[in-house]
């Protein structure tokens, strides 16, 4: 049985459709391609926009061109992230997806359901005939997952409705009404590197089978971060046994909770022993404090032919591990307003080190813009106390919470009906695209809805299959219930 044969049969098609087509974030071209050409093959109304967003529009179902206009939106990017051991590449390769039982999953890599099935579920609209709602249109925007760029470029008056419902939230039953904001922040520290001095072996020292995460919905679940535990390991090996570190490179995406990292060292030959004792026994602490949040936790710690040519100065990389251990990363402040829901927290989510400088890549996320700013300051003190500068870009507002809007009373009533119990009213401290429009279209009332995707961002990413089916049924009562205008 493959995904194509579930049900609902239009949404799971139009699913598998998108899987078949390469799409990381900022390699959008073919899928913008598809996403035109679905379009003309199922004769609607279909345009990209000046920056690379497509639109589609459809008409009112007869007798409903009284009701205000819909937009359902979502993202066409995908996180590109896989196992150690996956050789998939995600800008020519399909994703191969795969029936788990209750739900679909990929083969060692993302399944691309954060967003595809939001999509999907806007094209089936968009494609099923026996549907009835008002006007229609789906907003697919590009580069969420890296910049929200497609949001950001999108110019007010290029959409007609006054009603956006996003198809990116992650559980189903919840009516997601407001978000976390977000900033990006890169410290940079300048080297240079040095020939390494006889008497020293190389060693690649790896920490890996994290599960990492979404940096947004998984970051209350205190997984552990693998570059700082790869920091954690290397203090004492450069402060107690004079180790010296050629290359450090954990992570990927600033939006994921790093799962691997790896640094490749210089061992003094008279220490090596004791290093190896060392590096066990940390990584042995680790893993015991991780046990329940990270039990796949990994540790790889090899002898290379030879040791590396030549290594990053000792003082840059002393004053950079620290500053690595330091900087926050994980749940800085719990709402007090909303329970279980994060209001601020740090992902530090990349760590390169090239061409004579280590950044350090984090992104940091609240609902509350002040406490974004202060832990901004924070990060600039830290890291510039350690010698290092710092920048910040990206930078977007939160999503206020209106709770007493008309399109909220219909989707609280539908879901009574459709599922027989109340719908539960969150925000979500992952980043949604309805906080940069609902800056551009004022007017909007926003909701955000979706069936239950766990793991995104990370290779064990997958959705419930019953749960994209109940919340394609109530997606339809929804659209058939748009208050009239």
């Amino acid at each position: 049985m493959t995904i194509k044969e579930l049900n609902p049969t239009i949404v799971w098609n139009n699913f598998y459709g998108l899987t078949q087509i390469p799409r990381p974030s900022k390699h959008e071209s073919k899928v913008q391609e598809y996403l035109l050409e679905w379009g003309k093959s199922h004769g609607v109304e279909v345009f990209r926009d000046d920056t690379g967003n497509i639109i589609f529009r459809k008409g009112a179902t007869p007798g409903m061109e009284n009701r205000r206009g819909v937009i359902l939106q979502g993202h066409m990017d995908m996180v590109p992230q896989k196992t150690g051991d996956s050789n998939h590449d995600f800008l020519k390769d399909p994703i191969t997806t795969l029936i788990d039982g209750e739900w679909v999953t990929a083969d060692r890599t993302t399944l691309g359901a954060d967003n595809g099935i939001g999509v999907a579920m806007g094209l089936s609209v968009l494609e099923d005939k026996n549907l009835k709602h008002g006007p229609v249109e789906v907003l697919v925007t590009y580069d969420e997952e890296t910049g929200m760029t497609g949001a950001n470029s999108l110019k007010p008056g290029v959409l007609k409705g006054d009603i956006l419902i996003n198809l990116d939230s992650e559980e189903e039953g919840e009516l997601c009404v407001g978000c976390a904001g977000g900033l990006d922040a890169t410290a940079d520290f300048k080297y240079r590197t040095y020939k390494t001095p006889e008497g020293y072996n190389g060693y690649k020292l790896t920490i890996k089978g994290l599960q990492g995460g979404h940096s947004g919905m998984d970051i209350s679940l205190y997984r552990a971060n693998a570059n700082k535990a790869v920091a954690r390991i290397l203090l004492p090996l450069i402060e107690k046994f004079g180790v010296k570190v050629a290359d450090f490179t954990g992570g990927s995406l600033r939006n994921a909770i790093p799962f691997e990292a790896t640094a490749l060292l210089a061992v003094p030959s008279a220490n090596a022993r004791k290093v190896t004792q060392t590096v066990e026994g940390i990584f042995s602490d680790i893993k015991a404090e991780f046990i329940d949040s990270d039990p796949g936790a990994t540790l790889v710690y090899d002898k290379e032919k030879a040791a590396p040519a030549r290594y990053i100065s000792d003082s840059v990389m002393l004053k950079a591990v620290k500053a690595m251990l330091a900087c926050p990363a994980g749940v800085v402040r719990m709402s007090r307003t909303m329970e279980g829901l994060t209001e601020t927290s740090t992902n530090m989510a990349i760590v390169r080190t090239a061409k004579g400088h280590l950044t350090i890549h984090s992104l940091m996320r609240s609902a509350v813009d002040s406490s974004k700013a202060y832990l901004s300051e924070k990060m600039r003190c830290l890291f510039e106390l350690a010698g290092a500068t710092i920048t910040f870009k990206g930078g977007y507002s939160g999503w206020t919470p209106k709770l007493d809007t008309p399109m909220n009373k219909v989707m609280m009533e539908q879901f009574k009906k459709v599922y027989g119990k109340d719908m539960k009213i969150m925000a979500t401290h992952g980043g949604l695209e309805c906080a940069i429009m609902g800056a551009k279209y004022p007017n909007w009332e926003m909701v955000s809805v979706g069936p239950t995707i766990k793991y995104p961002h990370s290779p064990d990413e997958r959705v419930n299959i019953a749960s994209v089916e109940r919340t394609w049924e109530y997606l339809k009562a929804v659209l058939e219930a748009v208050p009239t205008k």
